[in-house]
């Protein structure tokens, strides 16, 4: 594998990783709502990550490189919560309002996951680009 090839694979995990923070703030923003019907309810979204390895999407030339990309971005599937709350202008005929089934502690997790791999592909990144220059150093003498 050549060192271009290694930005383009680390490059995907870059966009990827910053497509799941996003998400994260997302619903670490929304972590707070109510609402009256649980139709209405926020729903924590989740990013699916699809690994570039399928023969399907390797380029035919040989210049296969691999990486990630985000296959789609879906619903948390855990139960919104129900919470008696009368005084809530949102609150249905018995007094309910549905919060969002965001987990605070567990988008923190995540974050520092997402942060962590970032910060990963990263330093591949720069450690691909000192090795560039230490190859093109080598030419010159």
């Amino acid at each position: 594998m050549a060192l271009d090839q290694i930005f383009g694979i680390a490059g995907s995990a870059l966009n990827a990783q910053s497509v799941r923070m996003n998400t994260i703030a997302s619903n670490l923003a929304n972590a707070g709502t109510v609402a009256g019907t649980d139709q209405d309810a926020f729903r924590g979204k989740r990013t699916v990550f699809k690994s570039i390895m399928d023969q399907q999407l390797a380029p035919q030339d040989g210049s296969y490189q691999g990486g990630v990309r985000i296959k789609e971005i879906k619903d948390d599937a855990t139960p919104v919560r129900r919470l008696l709350d009368p005084g809530n202008p949102l609150a249905d005929k018995e007094g309910y309002v549905f919060t969002s089934n965001v987990n605070e502690m567990g988008e923190m997790v995540d974050m520092m996951a997402a942060s962590r791999s970032y910060q990963n592909n990263v330093e591949v990144i720069n450690t691909a680009r000192q090795l560039m220059l230490r190859t093109l150093e080598i030419t010159k003498a």
